[in-house]
């Protein structure tokens, strides 16, 4: 069956989630942007600014949880509509703070609605693609975060050059809005979409999983159970232990590039920011690409995931020479690889909970191993502005970098170990059994 028979409709969905995290990621790094023109106005110590991105982290790490509940609840269409809306509104509120206490609290509110775009997209991938789809539309989606990463930079600082830093916060939160207009028009649930085909509809569900019901209004999945479940775990210690390396480059990036290789990123538009997310982009959708190429090629879901892993795990490792690095275009691809290895993972490593858990519990476990992630994003900043602090304190601000970039290098093996530990071959889950199957052997499960 050709692609012109089957219908494409799923890719439409793929597209207003990728434009929805584009948007998302705009609307977060736009105080990082920004960061040496605070620091000037409101007099911010890199611990200050370490408070304020806490205070993101914080909300965002208790968003996942709630807004991963909320969303198995009341349904991907509902619940992305609330998240985008309060996060659009949060954003544009930035501009009205006076205060590094202001920035903090507008920073907690964007923090706990932005937290519900994960969730509802990793739900929505799992509603509207097969197994074998998933990793390749979630690192398409999940490749909206470098996009914005490089039309983030160009955009915030022309308007930075322009006209205000209040400017800039008002007309990217904006732009939620527009998103919501085609979000609320074309989204549905498969069951409940008259504009997809009957062909698309069953090689969606080809996979054999559990069909969502047109009337299907609330799940009845058991949330507290997900704890006492390995497989909750494996992706836990999987977020928590990369998700502070890629706040680390989201916030601290452009400082670090300044400081090191001397270059004005307001004058520069941001272009090095521009080639380090250009690359990580093509990771994010490669790495999608290459565990499904694999399942295409007849290798078992979990071993498809777990060797793609590993590999991106180790293309990781390089980043801890980079503050040793003096030559810059040496130190962007370096860097560029790193960023694009960790989109890879992500594209994975999303994807193993709709590989591992039936579709009425996906956004509860993003959400429950999401905020795993963001505690590590929480306080991490703290640290990180700890260590730079005192590091600058005695002229050595590169051995602080060193000192982080070398965490960032080995974290994804030890999350790797870990994951396979907890769920070596990300055995099914069934829920709402007084054992979950998740635990038994692999032979019981046949």
């Amino acid at each position: 069956m050709n692609s012109t028979t089957l219908g494409k409709y799923r890719w439409r969905i793929c597209a207003l989630l990728f434009f929805a995290t584009t948007i998302n990621y705009v609307d977060r790094q736009v105080i990082g942007l920004l960061k040496d023109t605070l620091a000037v106005e409101f007099n911010w110590s890199e611990q200050d600014y370490g408070y304020v991105v806490t205070a993101f982290a914080a909300a965002y790490s208790l968003g996942l949880l709630a807004f991963g509940r909320l969303i198995d609840r009341i349904g991907s269409k509902l619940g992305y509509a609330v998240s985008v809306a309060v996060w659009s509104i949060s954003a544009m509120a930035h501009a009205a703070a006076r205060s590094t206490f202001g920035f903090g609290a507008a920073r907690s509110v964007l923090g706990v609605s932005e937290a519900g775009n994960f969730p509802a997209a990793i739900k929505s991938v799992a509603e509207w693609f097969p197994k074998k789809e998933r990793a390749f539309a979630t690192g398409i989606f999940n490749s909206g975060a470098n996009i914005a990463a490089i039309v983030g930079p160009p955009t915030v600082y022309w308007i930075l050059s322009n006209y205000h830093w209040q400017t800039a916060f008002l007309w990217t939160g904006a732009i939620g809005f527009i998103w919501l207009f085609f979000w609320w028009i074309w989204y549905e649930i498969p069951s409940r979409q008259k504009r997809l085909s009957k062909a698309e509809y069953d090689y969606i569900h080809s996979d054999n999983e559990e069909v969502i019901p047109a009337d299907d209004k609330k799940s009845s999945v058991k949330w507290g159970q997900l704890f006492t479940i390995r497989q909750t775990w494996a992706f836990i210690f999987g977020k928590l232990l990369t998700d502070p390396v890629w706040w680390f480059f989201l916030f601290w990036l452009p400082t670090y590039l300044s400081t090191t290789y001397g270059i004005d990123m307001k004058a520069s538009k941001g272009w090095p920011l521009i080639v380090i997310y250009s690359i990580s982009s093509i990771g994010s959708i490669g790495g999608g690409w290459l565990s499904s190429y694999l399942i295409k090629k007849g290798w078992p879901v979990f071993k498809a995931r777990k060797v793609s892993m590993l590999f991106f795990a180790f293309c990781v490792l390089p980043v801890v020479i980079v503050p040793h690095v003096s030559n810059l275009a040496m130190g962007l691809g370096l860097i560029g690889l790193a960023t694009a290895a960790h989109q890879a993972w992500s594209a994975n490593i999303f994807t193993t909970v709709s590989d591992m858990f039936p579709k009425k519990a996906v956004s509860s476990v993003v959400g429950i191993g999401g905020m795993a992630g963001s505690v590590g994003g929480t306080l991490a900043p703290l640290l990180v502005g700890a260590v730079l602090d005192h590091y600058k304190l005695l002229g050595k601000i590169s051995t602080g970098y060193g000192i982080i970039l070398t965490f960032c290098g080995i974290a994804y093996l030890l999350a790797w170990l870990l994951m396979h530990f907890f769920a070596p071959k990300m055995e099914p889950v069934v829920l709402d059994e007084p054992t979950p199957v998740g635990n038994l052997p692999q032979e019981q499960l046949n």
